[in-house]
């Protein structure tokens, strides 16, 4: 799994299309629909805290919980000590809470970035272990269109005031992995450019393996759904977002 050293520094103004405050709103949704309980959530991989922000904002206790202290210490000056918001620095394999949680989500894309079935195997395995009977586990994956067809070869550049990058992916045409590198010109008080680069490997899981996952660790689905959203699953949907509930030990 990548640290996203350099990354975290950038992820939000590269991911300025994602609306936080839109899932945050149908993630409430779901857990009053679904849900037995629904006042702590965990953020799974919240890399810089946005999601976790958004569902404090309604009210919820959040734990974020990353891997990367990049990561973190950007959630951490977005939270601003904001009341019921709270991160803690850990690998989503080596889940350690202090009690149990009603509600864990894990979006983005975070699962695909775990480097086999048996490290997806050890995630699903510790929210098993410190969600509520009749809790929510919520998370998506990439779908293999998005990763043969959208990421596949392809290269991306991005052109914002004060800051140039460069995407080019890598396909392995055997597993459907996509190895992603990234190359930052960040522009200086100077007018010179600071180049910083960060890589990592998004790797493909099917369905079969993440139905057997939550079987083994006695979640039933409720539903897979098109990215965030409510919609049926299509042919060329990029993200299926899968939503868990945790079965009564």
């Amino acid at each position: 799994m990548s640290g996203y050293n350099d990354f975290a520094q950038f992820y939000d103004r590269l991911t300025g299309n994602v609306s936080y405050g839109d899932m945050a709103v149908l993630f409430d949704k779901l857990i009053k629909e679904y849900s037995s309980e629904n006042e702590v959530v965990v953020d799974l991989a919240c890399g810089t805290g946005s999601l976790s922000v958004e569902l404090g904002k309604l009210g919820y206790d959040v734990i974020g919980v990353d891997s990367s202290e990049d990561m973190l210490s950007e959630a951490y000056a977005k939270a601003d000590g904001m009341e019921g918001v709270s991160f803690l620095c850990q690998d989503m394999r080596e889940l350690s809470l202090w009690g149990a949680a009603d509600v864990v989500v894990c979006v983005l894309d975070s699962l695909n970035h775990l480097d086999s079935g048996k490290a997806l195997e050890e995630t699903f395995s510790a929210v098993s272990d410190h969600v509520c009977d009749g809790g929510l586990f919520i998370f998506d994956l990439n779908t293999e269109y998005k990763h043969r067809k959208v990421l596949a070869d392809n290269a991306f550049c991005y052109d914002m005031e004060g800051l140039f990058c460069s995407w080019q992916n890598e396909l392995n045409e055997e597993d459907g992995s996509v190895h992603i590198s990234l190359d930052f010109f960040e522009e200086q008080k100077d007018g010179s450019y600071q180049r910083l680069s960060e890589d990592f490997t998004e790797w493909l899981y099917p369905d079969a393996l993440v139905m057997r996952l939550l079987s083994a660790y006695e979640f039933e689905l409720i539903g897979r759904f098109d990215g965030f959203s409510e919609e049926p699953v299509k042919e060329d949907s990029q993200r299926v977002m899968y939503v868990c509930r945790r079965l009564n030990r």
